[in-house]
């Protein structure tokens, strides 16, 4: 008899986890929740072609004397290294920009 209630409980144990695991869904990481990365000198020459999407922060070349203007925008680089690879690139979040509250 103890032996039974010993695989019972073991039983309900096992089909517990099993069920918690399964609810468990993946959620996006809020963009305030992601880290900013600043691009490092020196800048890379040679990345890989593999796609990992970031949202990088990038110099627009424009400055305004008169009235306030965006000299920076974000916009989407495949992966980390080819956004570093931009001189223009100040650094980079995780993601794309369409899930960045920065846009």
């Amino acid at each position: 008899m103890h032996v039974i209630c010993w695989r019972l409980r073991l039983l309900l144990s096992s089909a517990l986890v099993f069920a918690y695991g399964c609810a468990e869904t993946s959620q996006p990481i809020p963009s305030h929740e992601r880290t900013y990365v600043e691009c490092e000198a020196p800048r890379p020459e040679l990345c890989t072609q593999h796609y990992d999407p970031v949202c990088a922060q990038r110099d627009t070349g424009i400055r305004c004397i008169t009235t306030p203007c965006d000299s920076s925008e974000w916009r989407r680089y495949s992966n980390a290294c080819v956004a570093c690879a931009d001189e223009a690139v100040y650094g980079y979040r995780a993601g794309d920009c369409a899930d960045s509250e920065s846009n």
